[in-house]
């Protein structure tokens, strides 16, 4: 397999030390590898993979060295000036942040789902959020099968989607990030709300999940709320299909799907929970149930790790399929 020359930008943060994290563990064929962020970060030292690297200050310049892959996960303003400028010159970018998600020349991408659209880049790919990555991955190979009608979302996120201060939060009872107090406590409202009284975070779910599965015109709705949980992101999906299913043949198809893990077990109180999804980068889900109050609808809990499969992996898993197929 060929040898790449990877960056990634915003590495000192917890998305960026899980890149760190990911990519020793699946061992990508690194050739030479940088380390960008702001001036204030300038200077620092990171180990990776045995060797210790000084991080670099992120300018415009500073792409215009062979780079093949850049890993960003710095926000939305870093990528929305500096994406396009490492594009520029050669570079494909993977994104964390918000910034390209919608923007019809860019794809959204996650691997087990629609890796095909990778092909169609021209220079950024943005990751997806981290809720809508958990949930597309159940739900694509159920809609291969039986079509989506309508999706009812209801998540339980864990304070690490909203950085390092928001875990502070949850552990010492403060108020640095959250509007409210989180500790034993459940805040309805993920990001801000906008004109449709639906949270960002929610519209978000909804016009990924559309994207990423190409249903444009998909019934999707979304309650997201905050809980006291540091990792793992815990999900209610309600999915109505156009074809009537047999349970058992249902459960089958989840169990034979990439990167999902089915935890169904109620009769030995076996179901996927946060505290064992964390470090793990699978989709894990169980609960899944007729719901009787529709001719063919289902119930199922969904719980994935928010920074790995959710961010850093997924993005990572991104750069392997750009590798595997001779894109760089």
């Amino acid at each position: 397999m060929k040898k790449i020359n990877l960056a990634i930008v915003g590495a000192t943060g917890m998305v960026g030390r899980t890149f760190l994290k990911v990519l020793e563990e699946r061992n990508l064929p690194i050739d030479n590898f940088y380390i960008f962020a702001s001036k204030k970060s300038a200077g620092k030292k990171i180990k990776f993979m045995k060797k210790e690297y000084v991080v670099e200050e992120l300018t415009e310049e500073i792409f215009n060295r062979g780079i093949d892959i850049a890993l960003f996960s710095a926000g939305g303003e870093v990528s929305r000036k500096y994406a396009p400028i490492a594009a520029a010159c050669g570079c494909i970018v993977i994104d964390n942040s918000s910034a390209f998600r919608m923007e019809a020349g860019v794809p959204l991408v996650v691997p087990e789902v629609n890796a095909k659209d990778i092909k169609w880049h021209n220079g950024i790919i943005s990751n997806p959020n981290c809720s809508t990555i958990q949930a597309v991955a159940a739900l694509k190979p159920l809609h291969d099968k039986y079509t989506i009608k309508r999706v009812v979302y209801s998540t339980y996120q864990a304070v690490s989607g909203a950085g390092a201060l928001a875990v502070e939060d949850l552990l010492e009872g403060t108020n640095k990030v959250f509007l409210h107090q989180i500790t034993k406590n459940c805040i309805p409202q993920i990001d801000v709300f906008e004109e449709n009284g639906y949270t960002k975070e929610e519209n978000k779910m909804i016009n990924e999940t559309r994207k990423i599965l190409n249903l444009p015109d998909l019934k999707v709705t979304a309650t997201t709320v905050r809980i006291p949980v540091v990792t793992s992101h815990s999900e209610s999906i309600n999915v109505e299909f156009e074809k009537s299913f047999e349970l058992l043949e249902l459960v089958e198809i989840l169990k034979n799907s990439q990167g999902i893990i089915v935890e169904d077990d109620v009769q030995k109180n076996i179901y996927p929970m946060p505290i064992n999804a964390e470090g793990k980068d699978e989709v894990f889900i169980g609960r899944i149930r007729r719901d009787f109050s529709l001719e063919s609808g289902l119930n199922m809990w969904v719980v994935s790790d928010n920074l790995r499969k959710g961010a850093a992996t997924n993005a990572v898993q991104i750069a392997e399929e750009i590798i595997r197929e001779g894109l760089v």
